[in-house]
């Protein structure tokens, strides 16, 4: 008994260390990601000059930025390295802008050409992630002879999104048939200022894969108290025929506070009319074509002799071994006239002698008769030779 109370002590103590040396794995694994995580580089640019004018160029060097990442780098007004651009890329020369991507250690190296921005100045160099995580950074930079001017205030209140944003609607038919395709941004935001924010102006701005967003005003009606919370329809709407993946974006100030991917499907009744529309045209020339033809063929039978038209089609529907030819029609045809010739000359015969023979045999043409007798032979005739 001793012996086995020892021993099940000494398994219930094994199996403690093992659950204890377990969880402590479990828990240096779960922690190896957030360590690594916050070990990881942030990503840099660094610039070779802080100056340049129109028409110069600066070369940009970037590291720790995610490997093999396509990045975009413009050169922006109204900005600051700890700001960013408010005002977004609309501040930037977006004409002149460099993209390129980074190695698989996660640098690069590129030439961008220095141009004036929209804005004034200060100028940021702005570097940022065009797809996947995102990523910006911007470095002070100097556009020699451009004008500066100093950033704008912050306004006393300060919305923010308290709750995940959708987009309400659907798509009709005339959608399908390349009409605009038009949502409603739905967002509940509140005021975490301390300052009421009266009628707010928002921007809302839809893009399409590499491309800036449009931004376009509108302005919501309402007050939002300090610490209060309200729900924000905002209406968008995309160029007609659009289609492919869109993201629209809600900004208020120079902050983008929300974002919702929108997929829009093709308008596939603009493809089925093209395709009708490619065998409808075609179908109608051709008909038209047939009709000027026959308009413009002559009449037939015009400049024939008269009767060549009949001979010929009555040749034609008999078979091909009773077939007929012009020199056989005219031929039956005198035959059939001498025939009738000799019958009303029979009749008349016939009626001028008095005799009543069969119908199909006259006197001249009875079988019994000799040629030249109408009558039986006489006994006044003169004798024959050799005969009494």
């Amino acid at each position: 008994m001793n012996v086995q109370r020892t021993w099940r002590r000494g398994h219930a103590v094994v199996l403690a260390l093992a659950l204890a040396l377990a969880f402590a794995l479990l828990g240096a694994t779960a922690a190896a990601p957030g360590a690594g995580a916050a070990d990881a580089p942030k990503p840099t640019v660094t610039l070779s000059k802080s100056q340049a004018g129109t028409g110069g160029s600066v070369t940009v060097t970037g590291k720790g930025w995610r490997p093999r990442a396509l990045l975009m780098m413009l050169v922006c007004g109204q900005g600051t390295p700890a700001a960013g651009v408010p005002g977004g890329t609309n501040s930037c020369a977006n004409a002149e802008g460099r993209a390129v991507t980074t190695g698989r250690d996660g640098t690069f190296r590129k030439r961008l050409p220095v141009a004036e921005p929209p804005k004034p100045c200060p100028c940021v160099v702005h570097v940022a992630t065009v797809t996947g995580e995102k990523a910006a950074v911007d470095a002070a930079f100097t556009v020699a002879g451009h004008p500066v001017k100093p950033l704008a205030k912050p306004r006393g209140g300060r919305l923010a999104v308290l709750a995940d944003t959708r987009l309400d609607g659907s798509s009709g038919l005339l959608t399908w048939f390349g009409s605009p395709p038009s949502r409603q941004l739905v967002v509940t935001v509140g005021n975490m200022g301390t300052a009421p924010v009266k009628d707010p102006v928002f921007q809302v701005g839809t893009s399409h894969g590499v491309f800036a967003p449009q931004w376009e005003e509108q302005q919501w009606r309402g007050t939002i108290a300090p610490g209060a919370k309200a729900r924000v329809r905002l209406s968008v709407e995309l160029p007609a025929g659009a289609h492919g993946d869109y993201l629209v974006s809600l900004r208020y100030g120079s902050e983008v506070i929300a974002e919702q991917p929108w997929g829009v499907g093709r308008p596939w009744g603009v493809t089925l009319f093209w395709v009708l529309l490619a065998l409808v045209v075609p179908a109608a020339v051709f008909r038209v074509g047939m009709v000027a033809v026959d308009r413009l063929r002559p009449a037939e039978g015009r400049g024939r002799p008269p009767g060549r038209h009949r001979t010929r089609r009555v040749g034609a529907a008999l078979p091909g071994a009773t077939r007929l030819t012009k020199n056989a029609l005219l031929a039956r045809a005198a035959l059939l006239r001498r025939t009738d010739t000799a019958s009303d000359d029979t009749a008349r015969t016939s009626r001028d002698t008095g005799s009543t023979g069969l119908p199909w045999f006259t006197p001249d043409t009875d079988p019994g008769a000799a040629a030249g007798q109408l009558s039986a032979p006489s006994d006044n005739g003169p004798p024959t030779k050799g005969k009494p």
